[in-house]
């Protein structure tokens, strides 16, 4: 059996961290047959997912995401695609947050008026 530990750092706090991680159990279930469980805990929330060949979890909280998978023997043999995949996606999630934050705070800006 194959394993996969991944680990992101982010400054998003829970709440933003939530939105992501439920963003990435979608997007998992979506594209990857997954069935996922959303389980909010007062200091970490935990992702559950499970599909035939593969089963782990995605540990959330205000400051990181780690991701622990077992890959059965089949899928053992892609891990290394597959944990690309999943950097990717994860990668990708985590970008479009500061791109948000980042329009929020110029809208938020007042315009300076005219003397």
């Amino acid at each position: 059996m194959a394993h996969l530990h991944i680990v992101r750092d982010h400054a998003l706090g829970m709440p933003a961290a939530r939105k992501v991680a439920h963003a990435w159990a979608a997007q998992a279930e979506a594209e990857f047959g997954m069935a996922c469980t959303y389980e909010e805990g007062e200091a970490v929330d935990v992702v559950t997912f499970t599909r035939s060949g593969v089963h782990g979890t995605l540990q959330v909280n205000p400051q990181g995401y780690e991701l622990k998978a077992t890959l059965g023997f089949l899928l053992g043999a892609f891990k290394d695609r597959i944990e690309a995949e999943v950097v990717k996606n994860l990668d990708a999630l985590l970008a479009k947050k500061p791109a948000l934050k980042k329009q929020a705070a110029k809208k938020a800006v007042p315009k300076k008026a005219a003397p």
